[in-house]
């Protein structure tokens, strides 16, 4: 992969913890709030979700949530996926370093 052309870095703090694993489709997005009818049918498939995740028993997935400000000033919070195993850190709250590194598109590589 080429060099970026430009790349910035962020400093931001991240909390590590537990959800199931198999309770991770189970969410609420924006458009599940569009209308009355919307937000039934959300709740319906959460349930149905939840009904599923509960017979297949639990699966642990260790999770850390995000947070930093951009160069305007907006929070930004990331959720990452570290799968069945805590990464070995020795606190449950950590700092962050976040890089954003930008490139010119080029046909070549496949992307």
């Amino acid at each position: 992969m080429s060099q970026p052309a430009y790349k910035i870095e962020f400093q931001g703090k991240a909390k590590i913890g537990e959800v199931m694993g198999n309770l991770a489709s189970i969410q609420l997005k924006p458009e599940d709030f569009s209308s009355p009818l919307a937000l039934q049918m959300a709740f319906s498939r959460i349930y149905n979700e939840l009904m599923n995740a509960m017979n297949k028993g639990p699966e642990k997935h260790y999770v850390a949530d995000v947070k930093f400000t951009d160069s305007l000033g907006n929070p930004i919070s990331v959720g990452v996926d570290f799968g069945n195993s805590i990464p070995p850190l020795s606190k449950q709250e950590i700092k962050v370093k976040i890089t954003i590194e930008f490139y010119d598109e080029d046909a070549s590589d496949g992307s």
